[in-house]
């Protein structure tokens, strides 16, 4: 009898092990759908990032949530969604930053703190969703949806609401990115100004590269550096946000403990990493970071399909409109007072 039930839960534990790397296994292939999607003409301004998203929501419309894959698409969603933001931290160089970017510093904090303000101004005055707005404020200010991700855990956003916003800010990112490019040529910046203005008001690093890539090696040079500060301060904005999120819930015992995001001491510990160690103090051949910075993508890929298949389309309709037209005046208004900035 006892050799029996041991055999059962051997196989009951092996069904869970095998239903659990199916559903990691799912994320990643909706990824790999996503890369295919994004080499077509047209979707590849959009991004492996966005179109994966797309297609996640798209199956859950169509198909339902993949219940029996719950337990790894969850692990895709929760755990390695830290592990991308903990590698994004090697896409940091504090020593460019602090040796050529302290000047840049003041600048970005002021395009944090002017994106979140008027996120959250513009979506209250549009009724939109509290938490989507602060998401799409941060990710605004920051770098996009890596820094959505990293303070979602913090606010304990629901993954439907923290999809959404990833979607929006690749969506609105994009636009934007493209229209720099369009207007460049008929603006009267020089190249190394240009770069400074995308980096301080554009959404992610791909947006910037995106951007600044046609005007010069100079302009994209300045426009990383300045870009790269804004990453640099997502680390203080998240303690800043621990610190509100418990502020804002003293007294309320009904609310969890906030918990400490372990994760960002890795992003931290990661960027000191490829900053000092790596490169100088031990050798490593030159793809190498090229190679981990694609498997954080990767990685971030799959962690937003786990995301993307909590969002239902009526959900979207109700959710998204709003933060929509508020991050797109927010966008516009960042663009403007960084121009003004330089």
């Amino acid at each position: 009898m006892c050799s029996q039930a041991s055999n059962q839960q051997k196989q009951m534990k092996s069904h869970l092990l095998g239903k659990w790397i199916s559903g990691i296994a799912f994320t990643f292939f909706i990824a790999l759908l996503g890369f295919l999607l994004a080499q077509v003409p047209g979707f590849d301004r959009v991004g492996q990032l966005a179109c994966a998203i797309i297609i996640a929501i798209m199956y859950r419309q169509f198909f339902g949530y993949p219940e029996v894959l719950r337990s790894g698409i969850t692990f895709s969603s929760k755990i390695l969604l830290r592990l991308a933001i903990i590698l994004y931290g090697l896409k940091l160089n504090m020593h460019t930053v602090f040796q050529d970017g302290l000047g840049l510093l003041v600048r970005d904090a002021v395009v944090i703190l002017f994106a979140i303000v008027v996120m959250i101004w513009l979506g209250k005055a549009f009724k939109a969703d509290k938490n989507i707005s602060l998401l799409l404020g941060v990710g605004t200010g920051v770098c996009g949806a890596a820094a959505i991700a990293a303070v979602a855990p913090i606010m304990k956003t629901k993954d439907e609401d923290t999809a959404i916003s990833v979607g929006i800010i690749a969506l609105m990112g994009t636009v934007f990115a493209i229209g720099y490019t369009l207007i460049e040529p008929f603006l009267p910046l020089t190249s190394t100004d240009y770069g400074i203005w995308s980096g301080l008001s554009l959404h992610e690093l791909a947006h910037v590269a995106i951007a600044a890539e046609p005007a010069g090696e100079d302009a994209l040079a300045m426009a990383l550096l300045a870009k790269l500060g804004r990453v640099f301060l997502l680390v203080p904005l998240c303690f800043i946000l621990i610190y509100w999120m418990k502020y804002k819930n003293k007294g309320n015992q009904t609310h969890h403990t906030i918990a400490f995001p372990w994760f960002l001491l890795g992003f931290i510990l990661m960027s000191l990493l490829g900053s000092y160690v790596l490169g100088d103090t031990i050798p490593i051949p030159e793809n190498t970071l090229e190679n981990i910075s694609a498997a954080t993508t990767w990685i971030l890929t799959a962690a937003m399909v786990g995301l993307g298949l909590n969002i239902s389309l009526k959900d979207l309709r109700s959710k998204a409109l709003k933060p929509l037209l508020a991050i797109t005046l927010t966008s516009f208004f960042l663009s403007v007072m960084a121009y003004f900035m330089i």
